[in-house]
């Protein structure tokens, strides 16, 4: 009846059991990957890439895993200046535009859900402006991920209008700056 508009319309099946390479990105539906998504992953280097190392598999809140994965490495890693870092995440960007456009379009949706390597890269990117002790570790995972889910302006326009792989991680590295924005304003707090 005239009240069922509200209600969302339920997504397309996938009809073929095997990815599609050849879908363009703003074709792909935002449906749910394979049923042997886990196979894919570990199968191949660009998907396992993309899902960070796996953790975007994980069913509840991937990019929350991925983004505690790349604490994990900044933890890990020895501290480097920040003229090292910068180009170094740089050519993250770089290479993850292409790693997350390319997993998206073997998947056929994009920006799955599962795609993390993007939060990864953007967790990276806060945490290197970030002083290097626990409790503005959680200041900053808890400020990026606040702006990644929240997607103010100009985050969801990005997310909404540019396609492949450079959507996929440009709102991520917008909600990384505003992020490290309210790190670096926080400093000026006495907090920690």
């Amino acid at each position: 009846g005239r009240f069922r508009s509200w209600m969302p319309l339920a997504p397309a099946r996938a009809t073929a059991r095997r990815p599609r390479h050849d879908v363009p990105a703003l074709l792909m539906t935002t449906d749910h990957a394979p049923r042997d998504l886990a196979r894919q992953v570990f199968r191949d280097p660009v998907h396992w890439l993309a899902f960070g190392l796996g953790s975007g598999l994980l069913p509840v809140a991937p990019g929350t895993w991925g983004s505690l994965l790349a604490v994990g490495i900044f933890w890990v890693l020895p501290p480097l200046p920040l003229a090292v870092m910068l180009p170094v995440l740089v050519a993250a960007f770089a290479a993850g535009c292409v790693i997350c456009g390319t997993s998206a379009r073997r998947l056929g949706v994009h920006d799955h859900g599962g795609i993390v390597f993007d939060e990864i890269v953007a967790m990276l990117l806060v945490l290197c402006v970030t002083p290097r002790t626990p409790g503005w570790t959680v200041v900053a995972f808890l400020a990026f991920r606040v702006f990644d889910v929240a997607k103010p302006w100009p985050i969801r326009e990005a997310d909404h209008r540019i396609a492949g792989g450079l959507g996929i991680m440009l709102d991520d590295v917008l909600a990384a700056v505003y992020a490290a924005l309210v790190v670096r304003g926080a400093l000026l707090l006495p907090l920690f």
